[in-house]
C-alpha cells in the first residue's frame, strides 16, 4: 500500500474512557503506520475521574509517537482539543472522539480531500447516533453558527475533522477561557469541504453531554464569539421604545378627544411590568459581555497541564 505524503497528528480529547482507549489506540496506530510516514498521537486528558490518565499515561511512556497531556481540571472538549492542536507537530491535524464513533479507518479518505485544495475537511456521518437530545442539540448549534455567526458550511460541521496545521496561526494568540474550534477555524479560512463517513454506535457508557451543556454551549458559543445578541437588544430597545411613544400618543389623544385619562390600573401596571422585563433582558445580556470582558481582565487560563502521578 503506497503511503501518503502527509505526516499527520492525530488528536482525541479524553474524559472518562478507560474502556475505550486501547481499542482507540490500536485502531488509529494501525491506520497511521499502513498509510502515513510520519505520524504522532496526542490524548489530551481533561481530568477524567476513571483510570483514563493512568492508561494514556503508560501508552506515552511505552511509544514514543504517543503524547499524553493531562489537566489539572476538567476545562472541556473544545479547550482539550486548542492544547492538543497547539501541541502538534505535523502538516496535517486530525481530531476525533474518543468514543469510537468516530472510525479512525476514515482518515485516509479525508486527508485525500485536503490535496483537492481545502484546508480543512469534516467527516459526516451518513446517519446520526446519537440521542434525541444529543441531535436537537447539534442541530441547534448548527443554526447559531449558520445564521448569527454567518459560517456557511455549518451544515458539515462535525467533530471528526481534518485540517492543515498552519490555520492555528490565526488563533495563536487566542487565549480566553471559551473555546470553539470549528470558529477559532474559521478565522483562517474560508475553503472547508465535507466527506461522508461512517459513523459506529457507541460501545461504553453513554455520552457527557447533557440537554443542559449542551445549551451552555450553545450560549456561550453565541456570546463569546458574536456580537449578534447585543446587536438584537440593541433593536428590541429601538423597538420598543417605538411602542412606548405610540402608547404615550394613545394616552394623549384619549385625553385630548375625550377629555379624559385612560381609565384601568391594569393596564398600567401590565405596561409597567413588560418594559420593566425587557429592560432586565437588555441588562442581562450586557452583563454577560461585561462578565466576559472581567474574566478576560482575570487571565483566566484556557487550560493548565499538571504531570502526571502515578
Amino acid at each position: 500500500m503506497k503511503k501518503q505524503k502527509h505526516s499527520i497528528s492525530v488528536i482525541s480529547p479524553i474524559y472518562n474512557s478507560e474502556q475505550s482507549i486501547n481499542e482507540l489506540f490500536e485502531r488509529i496506530e494501525k491506520v497511521l503506520m499502513n498509510n502515513y510516514h510520519d505520524y504522532e498521537i496526542i490524548l489530551v486528558n481533561d481530568s477524567s475521574q476513571d483510570n483514563s490518565g493512568k492508561i494514556i499515561y503508560e501508552l506515552g511512556q511505552k511509544f514514543n509517537f504517543v503524547k499524553d497531556i493531562h489537566f489539572s481540571r476538567n476545562y472541556g472538549q473544545h479547550n482539550a482539543l486548542l492544547c492538543g492542536i497547539r501541541a502538534a507537530k505535523n502538516d496535517i491535524i486530525v481530531t476525533l472522539d474518543d468514543d469510537l464513533q468516530n472510525p479512525p479507518e476514515e482518515i485516509p479518505k479525508m486527508t485525500k480531500k485536503l490535496d483537492e485544495g481545502y484546508d480543512v475537511v469534516y467527516g459526516v456521518a451518513e446517519k446520526e447516533m446519537h440521542g434525541i437530545f444529543r441531535n436537537f442539540g447539534s442541530i441547534s448549534i448548527k443554526f447559531i453558527l449558520k445564521k448569527i455567526m454567518n459560517i456557511d458550511f455549518v451544515g458539515s460541521v462535525s467533530d471528526f475533522r481534518v485540517f492543515k496545521k498552519e490555520l492555528r496561526n490565526s488563533f495563536s494568540d487566542y487565549n480566553g477561557s471559551f473555546v470553539f474550534i470549528d470558529v477559532l477555524l474559521s478565522w483562517g479560512t474560508g475553503l472547508f469541504c465535507s466527506v461522508k463517513v461512517n459513523q459506529d454506535k457507541r460501545k461504553f457508557g453513554k455520552s457527557n453531554y447533557t440537554f443542559r451543556s449542551l445549551i451552555n454551549h450553545a450560549l456561550n458559543m453565541i456570546i463569546g464569539f458574536s456580537a449578534a445578541p447585543l446587536k438584537m437588544v440593541s433593536f428590541i430597545g429601538f423597538l420598543f421604545s417605538f411602542i412606548g411613544i405610540l402608547v404615550f400618543l394613545y394616552i394623549i389623544g384619549e385625553y385630548l378627544l375625550y377629555g379624559s385619562e385612560v381609565p384601568g390600573f391594569p393596564f398600567l401596571a401590565s405596561i409597567i411590568s413588560f418594559f420593566s422585563g425587557i429592560q432586565l433582558l437588555i441588562t442581562g445580556f450586557i452583563g454577560e459581555y461585561l462578565a466576559r470582558l472581567y474574566f478576560r481582565s482575570m487571565n483566566k487560563p484556557t487550560y493548565t497541564i499538571k504531570k502526571y502521578l502515578e
